[in-house]
């Protein structure tokens, strides 16, 4: 293997901006930044949610930003900021970066994920099974 997963996280890191959970928690209600929730939806069952955040799961995430794609989703053409985050911090940084290499901007994500938020019992909410 040429390139494993730290070093990809770590490509991520240098190139996409990092909010602290306290710097995600000031922005929470803030109507230009959509969180977006790249998680399994088994998780957010499992562990709940951030409110107000938008499930964008990870295996889709770049058809639904892409305008060109059959699967695209309007929130991501709306021009706000957009701060990522999942479990612990990797898989958004991952995110972010792609995202931000297809044009989307302005991007950033989350340092520890809805873990370090539920640590803090900052607010979250239940996802119940459709």
């Amino acid at each position: 293997m040429t390139k494993g997963i730290k070093e990809l996280c770590a490509e991520a890191e240098a190139v996409v901006e990092t909010w602290t959970v306290d710097e995600a928690r000031g922005h929470l209600e803030d109507e230009d930044v959509v969180f977006v929730d790249i998680r399994d939806i088994r998780e957010l069952w499992r562990e709940g949610a951030i409110p107000g955040a938008v499930h964008a799961p990870r295996g889709m995430l770049e058809f639904w930003v892409d305008p060109e794609s059959p699967y695209a989703r309007d929130v991501f053409q709306s021009g706000k900021r957009f701060m990522f985050f999942c479990a612990g911090g990797l898989r958004s940084a991952l995110a972010a970066k792609s995202v931000q290499e297809m044009g989307l901007s302005p991007v950033c994500h989350m340092a520890g994920g809805y873990s370090a938020w539920k640590k803090i019992d900052y607010p979250t909410e239940a996802k119940e099974k459709k």
